[in-house]
């Protein structure tokens, strides 16, 4: 019997029990709250806050509180070194280092065998599993998957204990059946050189039959072009005639699906996003077609939301899933089994659905621009710029933006520092594109555009300086991220310099 029949009929079971959860969610997330704690609670930090003697979500807000990775840290320290039942039952393993959106700092998560089995596995399973579901015909297994990760080095951190990108542990617990699909070889996926490592994985995946790509859109079009280039190709369905779908995330997929559209001119080819990262696997989109994703709730993750109106950093008042409303911006707070309590993981999000519980990912609760009042978020810039290519035949392949302050009687800015694909060839009619959009977005903006803020500044970069900037911090490669909005100077100065 072909996999493909046979994983068709594996999956059935799996759509039962999440169409379960999306009609009864409050009771799911309440029996992950249970099996949480009574997992933890005779852990350190189970004891410190009393879990066993925890029976509802408000004595749970009023003995534990919020969490930055600062807060955890302590505790993450001992898992670190060894010690046992710290966070989690047992001793922790994998450690994931977290990118994310680029700074200098980089941090561990705790990656328990939990979190990786019933949590990361089980999202990438539930994708296939919907993707199944929705596409009947499907055929993905007949061919190959190719899969861009991060940096996929791991390193020792004592005996026992390993840490590297999410990506890294990823390959190293691959099942058998993922892996036997997999390309490039392990060894090349394995590569820390991320220009050579691109090379070969554009070279050694060319005569594959490949059905399905994943990784992020801006690192995923430098492999494509990459493959052309080499090829000398027109387009890659000449070159992978029967790709059927691509798996992305980590940034809005938006902005870039025009230059997808050019290079992959193919009606096979569905789009599903996701939304994981080194903290848990939370969503994924449940519909062709679809521009929101599905928050799954049976993944050992307890949710929790902070209106953004209302953020507070560890001072904030979350609250439950069944307590949140449409449309509304929020942070999240997430407990989980990968030891993680009450933590908040930096990204803010918005319901599109309450029948399912359905989201979008709007931006990161310290990556949004507010100098004059204006509380711009990435959401807002990245459906401008999307309008103002789409209206002016421009693509792109990066972009930042931060204030550009009063200084005596000059009014302030939003200055933006854009790397183009194809550059617009009237430069004004983008930047006025751009500025009208965000007006039409935006209240708070249009209302300071009227008062003490002049039309955007535009600095068109080089070609690779994003690169460039990344490769000088050692952080090129997949899973990190350009920094789109701030509230200060620092990146867009060190970019432009």
């Amino acid at each position: 019997m072909p996999f493909d029949t046979i994983f068709s009929w594996i999956i059935k079971k799996r759509i039962d029990q999440i169409e379960h959860f999306t009609f009864n969610p409050i009771v799911t997330q309440k029996d992950v709250w249970d099996s949480l704690l009574d997992t933890a609670k005779e852990t350190e930090i189970g004891k410190q806050y009393d879990f066993k003697n925890t029976s509802s979500y408000r004595g749970f807000k009023d003995k534990i509180p919020l969490h930055t990775y600062e807060d955890l840290f302590p505790y993450i320290e001992k898992s670190i070194a060894g010690e046992e039942n710290v966070l989690w039952p047992g001793k922790t393993q994998w450690f994931s280092k977290s990118s994310g959106t680029t700074n200098a700092k980089n941090k561990l998560i705790p990656v328990t065998n939990e979190a990786i089995q019933d949590c990361h596995y089980k999202g990438g399973k539930d994708l296939l599993s919907i993707y199944y579901h929705n596409n009947p015909k499907a055929k993905l297994f007949s061919g190959k998957h190719l899969a861009l990760g991060g940096n996929t080095s791991v390193n020792q951190l004592n005996e026992g204990s390993y840490f590297g990108d999410l990506s890294a542990i990823i390959v190293k617990n691959l099942p058998f059946w993922a892996e036997i699909r997999r390309t490039p070889n392990r060894q090349i996926t394995l590569m820390e050189n991320w220009e050579e490592k691109i090379l070969k994985m554009a070279e050694s995946s060319l005569k594959e039959d490949v059905k399905i790509i994943a990784g992020v859109p801006s690192w995923m079009l430098v492999l494509l072009n990459k493959i052309l280039e080499i090829s000398e190709g027109k387009s890659i369905n000449e070159i992978w005639p029967n790709l059927e779908l691509y798996m992305h995330g980590g940034v809005n997929f938006d902005p870039y699906k025009s230059q997808f559209n050019t290079i992959i001119n193919s009606s096979k080819l569905n789009y599903y996003q996701t939304y994981n990262a080194s903290e848990g696997f939370f969503s994924l989109q449940n519909e062709n077609k679809a521009d929101d994703m599905l928050l799954m709730l049976d993944y050992g993750i307890f949710y929790e939301f902070i209106p953004m109106n209302e953020f507070d950093g560890t001072n904030s008042n979350a609250i439950s899933l069944e307590e949140v409303e449409l449309n509304k911006n929020y942070a999240i707070v997430i407990s989980t089994n990968g030891g993680l309590w009450r933590y908040l993981v930096g990204d803010t999000i918005k319901f599109t659905s309450l029948s399912p519980f359905k989201i979008k990912v709007t931006g990161r609760t310290k990556h949004f621009i507010n100098a004059f009042g204006e509380e711009i978020i990435i959401e807002n810039t990245d459906i401008a710029i999307t309008k103002a290519c789409e209206l002016t035949n421009a693509s792109f392949k990066d972009y930042t933006v931060a204030p550009k302050y009063l200084s005596g009687n000059e009014k302030g800015a939003h200055e933006w520092a854009i790397e183009f694909v194809n550059p617009p060839q009237n430069i004004n009619e983008f930047i006025t594109i751009l500025d009208e959009t965000l007006m039409s977005l935006n209240s708070d903006y249009e209302a300071k555009r009227k008062m003490i803020l002049e039309e955007p500044i535009l600095n068109i970069l080089t070609n690779n300086t994003f690169n460039n900037w990344l490769k000088k911090k050692g952080k090129l490669g997949g899973q990190n991220k350009i920094p789109r909005l701030s509230n200060d100077r620092n990146f867009i100065e060190e970019i432009l310099s």
